[in-house]
Formats: C-alpha cells, structure tokens, sequence
C-alpha cells in the first residue's frame, strides 16, 4: 500500500570489467564529507537508477540539502544484493559514479534496503547473519555511515524476514561503531498497524534500538497535515508503551517519512502541509524528516494533479521545493528558489505589453493565464476573489478554485 508503487525497474547495461573497477575505485577514493547525524536523518529518498533520476548536485546547490537515501537494495538472486533487484552492488559502477559525485561536493548518502515492490533480503537470506552479510557488503561497497531498513508490504507480514531483517540491523550496528540506522515502516490513524506493531515487538525481543523509527503517514486515508500529525502523536504512544520510554525518549527515536504531492491513493500533500509537520518534528525533537521522493519533487509538464506519477508531484511546486524543507530540518537555510518563468504561448501585443501585478497586495480585474502573481496577490475569478499564496506564474487549469496551495478565497 506505500510509496514503492511508483517503481519500474531500470534495466542493467552490461559494463566492461575494467571500467567498472575504475569507477569503483573512484568512488571509494572520495571521501565522504564529515558531517553530523542531522544530515542524515534528513536525506530525502532518490532512486538513482529510475525514475528520471535528477542531478543530486543541481539539487544540493539549490535547496542546501546535503545527503540523500539512495534506494533501492532488493535480492539479486538468493542472499545477494542489488539495485532494484537488478544490478549487481558487487558490479555497480553507476550508483558508485552518483555516490563519488555527491560526495566531491561536500555531500554524502544513505542507502535504503527494502520498499515496496521486489523480493527483499530478509526474504531470500537464510538467517540473520546472512542478511547481516549481504548488507555489509553495501556498506564496504559504498563506505557508508548509514542505512535505512525500509520494511513494508508484503515482507513485513513475514515474521522471520523481519527477523531477519531487525537481527541484520542489529548484527550492522554492532560491527559498524557510529552508522546510522533508521527503520522506516507503515503509518496509519493508530500510529502503525498490527504488523508494524509486531516490528517493534521483534526489536524488543532483540534488545535492537536503531537511530529512530519512522513511519509513512499516506496511503492510509491520511489527507493533509492534521492527519500526519495525529497518526505520528498515536506512533509516539506506540513507542513508549512498547519499550518503556518516556515522552521525550520516545520523541527522540521518532521520525516521519512523508510523500510530495499526490500520494498513490489519491491524497494530496502541498508545501504547508510539509511547512505543518516540520514545526512539529522540530517543536517535538523528532529524529528524522524525510520524504518520497526527490525524483517527484518537480511540477509536471503539462500540469496534471489526477494522476500520481513518480517524476513529478501533481501540484503546483518549483523545482525542489520539498527537499527545502528537509535542509531546514537538518539546521540548513536553503537558497530562495527563483521566481517560476513559463513564457506565453503566443507572443504579447505589441501596441500594449502585458502587465505584471506589483508584488504584495496587487490587483488585476481577473485571474489570467501566464502571469506572473506575488504573494498577496487579489485576482476575481468567476464572481469571487482570491488571495496568492505563493509567488508562481500561473498556467491553464490552474484557476484559483483548483490549486489551494496557490490561492485563498477572500469573498
């Protein structure tokens, strides 16, 4: 039921040997930079192989973001790894090539195990100790700090792949001194539902405390921020019941995960309603904010909000916007995003020019296409008027009444 839905699997190019060694070698000779625990309960997931995967360095120059959780590590065939199921980490030289460029840039990443779709190692591994073998190896691969073990449908249903899956994390925290390990898991209105429950029952049994447990508030009924927030107050209950902890404690080994946009079941999640919930992380001391994904942080051309696709968000956004809000979290203050600029599709009269409202508190007669509108902003539109929220340049089918994010009704 989560995000893992948007997923197609990218094909495997066949890769020279002696290149593929090169490019190894490369990465692991960058090293990454030194950076604090914050960062990395920041990073947005980005799927560097599919999914219209953008340039992680565009993204950290203009958002200040400076990790990101690289998904996703699937079954290769049997207790082996591989991206997406498909391409060797043994072999990989292009998620290597993605990991030394963000790192020669100040940057550095995380590694996601698991998601939605594939068969997961905790699946495939005969014990523990194995599955434990197979992710050390994308540790070594990549020089990590840290790693999120991402269990969801249907291997979290499964409790010896769970098992598995929790004694690897624990077997890598041990033999790893300092990496970061985040559990990520479903959200619904009771905080987790009873298979998530049975997660941190199994990590109890374990005596198993990762960095924090996160969980995915969409694709369960959720709509807006209000009831992200209620189901995150219901998973801090969870905790603190399952393990004893007091308020502050459990806060503290809490995250949220969230999606950008159109969730895949239709839910619709804008900027303020991330702005909402990174007040309450921060005001709660929450341990991690993050995001699916990075690859769907950009508006679709043409704009369409009806249907969820996973390269763009089906709101009206500029390029980025969301993983701003992750670079606050982790103590950042992102660049301002430039003004939206698309060009009309017929050239302006050449007797009148088109005129431009003055930003803070203009008026124009009417709401028109491709124009450039400020925050403050009053346009009529169909006998009532509307406030801009947001600086942007609108375009056909985003008429006041269809995109909330951008406009308020005033009468």
């Amino acid at each position: 039921m989560q995000h893992r839905k948007l997923i197609s699997l990218a094909a495997t190019a066949t890769v020279a040997l002696g290149a593929a060694t090169f490019a190894v070698a490369q990465a692991r000779s960058a090293s990454a930079a030194v950076l604090g625990t914050n960062w990395y309960a920041s990073a947005p997931y980005l799927m560097p192989l599919d999914n219209n995967p953008p340039d992680p360095v565009q993204v950290m120059n203009a958002t200040g973001q400076k990790t990101f959780q690289l998904a996703f590590i699937l079954s290769g065939g049997g207790c082996s790894p591989a991206w997406d199921g498909t391409g060797s980490v043994a072999g990989d030289t292009a998620v290597a090539a993605v990991v030394n460029n963000i790192r020669r840039n100040g940057g550095d990443v995380s590694v996601s195990i698991g998601g939605y779709n594939g068969t997961k190692l905790g699946q495939a591994c005969g014990d523990a100790a194995a599955t434990a073998n197979a992710y050390q190896q994308v540790v070594n691969k990549y020089s990590l700090k840290a790693i999120d073990f991402d269990l969801e449908e249907p291997e979290y249903e499964n409790s010896a792949a769970v098992a598995n899956e929790l004694g690897a994390a624990q077997i890598l925290q041990r033999n790893n001194p300092g990496l970061y390990i985040s559990v990520t898991t479903a959200g619904t209105s009771a905080g987790t539902g009873w298979f998530g429950q049975q997660l941190l029952n199994e990590a109890k049994s374990l005596g198993f405390t990762p960095n924090n447990y996160s969980i995915m508030p969409f694709d369960g009924g959720f709509n807006g921020a209000s009831a992200q927030i209620g189901a995150l107050e219901a998973f801090h209950s969870l905790l603190m019941s399952t393990f004893g902890w007091d308020s502050a404690t459990a806060y503290a080994h809490e995250g949220v995960s969230m999606m950008n946009g159109r969730s895949d079941s239709a839910e619709y999640f804008y900027q303020r309603d991330f702005q909402t919930v990174l007040d309450y992380a921060t005001g709660h001391g929450l341990a991690r904010y993050t995001f699916w994904s990075v690859n769907r942080d950009r508006q679709c051309n043409p704009p369409d909000n009806q249907q969820t696709s996973g390269t763009c968000s089906s709101v009206a956004q500029n390029d980025w916007d969301f993983t701003r809000y992750t670079a606050r979290f982790a103590g950042a203050t992102p660049p301002q995003p430039p003004p939206a600029t698309t060009p009309p599709t017929t050239p302006p009269p050449t007797t009148a020019p088109p005129t431009t409202p003055p930003p803070g508190g203009g008026t124009t007669d009417t709401w028109q296409p491709n124009h450039l509108y400020h925050v403050g902003d009053v346009v009529a539109y169909n006998g009532r008027t509307y406030k801009c929220l947001q600086t942007h340049t609108s375009l056909p089918g985003w008429e006041p009444p269809n995109v909330p994010a951008l406009w308020q009704p005033t009468s």
